[in-house]
This record gives C-alpha cells, structure tokens and sequence, in this order.
C-alpha cells in the first residue's frame, strides 16, 4: 500500500481558488475572430453628410474636368464611394473642410448621394499646402499651372524659403520644380490650355524662349493639331531663327511657322517661301507666305492663313474685286522700271513670291 501511495501523483494545488482570471470590459467588447487580428478600429473614420462639408478654399486645385466628374458620379451611383477623403473640423464655423478628395465629393453631390464615408484629421494649417501638395504631385493628376501656383505660396508660407527648401518639403526635384514654375512665365491662352488639357506640359516647354507672337503661333498649332511635344520643339528651334522684325506681329510668326511646317525639317531663312523666293518682311510678304503654305499644307495651314487675312484686313472674296485688282496690277507692272523686275530689284521679291504663292494654289484647285 505505501508503495502505491507513494507512487500516486500528489493532488494539484488549489491555484484557481484565489485566482480566478478577471475578465475587463474592454475584454468582453475585442473581436477575437481571425480576421480581426493586426487590425484596430480608427476613431475619425465617419461617415458625414455632404452638405456638412465645403472644399479648402486654399488647395492648389483651381479646375475641375466636368466631363471626368460626370464619370465619377457614374461609377459611385453604381459602386459607391471606395475610398474615403480627408476632412477637418472647423469649430469655429461647425463645418468640415475638405482636405484631400474634392473631386470624389463633387462626384457625389452630382451622384445625389446624402453622404460621404470621411477620416477626420486634425492638420496644423503650416502642413495643409505641403500635404495637398504632395497627394496632388505624387498622383499626377493636378495640372502644371495649379501646381507651379501652390509651389509658389507655398514658399511664401515657409516665410520666402530657398526653392531648394521648398522642393524638399514636397519631395520632389530641384529640376521638376523649375520645370513647374516654367509655366508662369507663359501667356494666359497658354495656362489656360494647360487648365483645360488641352496643352500638356510637356507641349508647353516649347513656348518658352519665344517671343509673345511666336508663342501664340505656336501654340494655336499645337491646340489645333495636336502637334507631339518633341515636334512642337522642333519648330521651336527652328522659328526662334527666323528674325522676325516685329516680335508682337502674330501674322508674320503664324506665316513663318506655316512655312517651316511644309518644309524639310530644320530651320529655313527667314526670308524665302517654300518655292524659294525670297519674301518681303512686311504684312504683304507675310500673307503671302501664309497662302503658299496653305496652298501646299493641311488644316492648321489653313487656319494660320485665316488668321494671317484677317491681321492684313483682308475683305470677304469678291469675283469682281479679285478680278479689279489684277487688273490693277497688271497696269502697275507695265510701268514698272525694268531694273525692278530683275532679281535684287525692289519689286522682285514681292512678285516672286507672290509667283510661287500663286503656282501652289492653282496646283491644288484652289
């Protein structure tokens, strides 16, 4: 018998009887599921009326494609909004403001939803730019001339910092930021088709360098046809060659850049037109470059010659007048001094690219 006593396991301690595991009501209220693990509730996380909530004032935003946010709304009508946006509160007016997804707002006013899923954040207002500013560069999605904007008060609001200073604050390169910036030395029909898409930045860098009537030039050809980035600075180069006397004389760059357009790629002199006679630089020689060129080009040819006409107060086409004056001129011709006629005279320029104008634009069938 003590053998088996001896053997037999002695009795456990009575632990448990003073020390129960207490339960706490955080305890009874955690998800034990294993989806749960690695994962916490955030307290911001709302969901708040649309109405309740106002765009920043102040963000780098300034446009908005309409046709994009009808999209938008399509698609939240029928999937909901998938990502939150950012808000905080402003207690001084009971109201959100919108820090990041304006867009996804709009689109769910336009959706005619009630409200919109929100994190709200509390910003110091020092850091409201800087992260809107770095959303928007690191999507891609804010034009080049918002953002040079925002890039610029924002280096006012870190009390006129170096750009160097500025660039690392939204992280992105010294150069890109330049690149930025580079647009607001363009005219305002450029912005505004960088605004609108229709001109990308890309595109844009071809303006600069030139002068206000070789940039509108240009920039109406790229609009109109959509001319790719490395061709529009192709023609970039080779129009700041042509030494235009008048750098506010759009018809005369809209002529020049007609006739480099049809021609052999690189720079022609300034003052030939495609047949190789030389034109004069006055309004006349320029309208008559713009003629040739259309004669012999496309759509944006033709447009450039409209635009040419109308610089040179051109009337409506007239059968009778047309006829009139080349009658005139014949007359004036046959009176002409013989030595003016002959290549280097004073009228040989003209006539010779008025002869070259003509030849492409009966070739064509007018």
């Amino acid at each position: 018998m003590s053998s088996l006593t001896a053997n037999r396991p002695a009795p456990s301690e009575p632990a448990a009887a003073g020390k129960r595991k207490r339960f706490t009501v955080d305890a009874l209220f955690t998800d034990h599921r294993p989806q749960a693990v690695g994962v916490a509730d955030l307290p911001t996380a709302k969901e708040i009326r649309l109405d309740r909530i106002e765009p920043d004032p102040d963000q780098p935003r300034r446009s908005f494609d309409q046709t994009k946010l009808e999209e938008l709304a399509a698609s939240i009508r029928i999937e909901g909004v998938l990502q939150p946006i950012a808000v905080r509160y402003d207690a001084a007016r009971d109201t959100y403001v919108v820090l990041h997804g304006e867009r996804r707002w709009r689109a769910s006013r336009l959706a005619g939803l009630e409200a919109i899923p929100a994190i709200v954040r509390e910003v110091p207002e020092d850091r409201r730019l800087i992260q809107q500013l770095m959303e928007n560069i690191v999507r891609d999605d804010l034009n080049a001339v918002d953002r040079a904007a925002a890039l610029r008060a924002l280096k006012t609001q870190l009390g006129d910092a170096p750009w160097e200073q500025v660039a690392e604050a939204v992280g992105v390169r010294r150069s890109r930021l330049f690149q930025l910036l580079g647009t607001e030395k363009l005219p305002d029909a450029a912005r505004e088709d960088i605004r609108a898409g229709r001109l990308s930045e890309k595109q844009s860098r071809a303006l600069q360098g030139l002068t206000p009537a070789g940039q509108e030039a240009l920039r109406a050809a790229i609009v109109t046809d959509n001319l790719p980035a490395d061709e529009a600075m192709r023609l970039s180069r080779a129009l700041r060659a042509v030494p235009l006397p008048d750098p506010e004389d759009v018809a005369a760059a809209v002529a020049a850049l007609s006739d480099l357009r049809v021609a052999a790629p690189g720079p022609i002199p300034a003052n030939r037109n495609l047949s190789g006679a030389v034109v004069a630089e006055d309004p006349a020689g320029a309208l008559l470059a713009a003629l040739t060129a259309a004669a012999s080009g496309g759509r944006a040819e033709r447009v450039a010659l409209g635009r040419a006409a109308d610089a040179a107060g051109a009337a409506p086409y007239d059968a009778d007048r047309l006829r009139s004056e080349v009658l005139a001129l014949a007359r004036t011709l046959a009176r002409a001094p013989e030595a003016d006629l002959r290549p280097g005279g004073v009228a040989y320029g003209a006539l010779a690219a008025l002869c070259g104008a003509l030849d492409a634009l009966l070739e064509t069938g007018g």
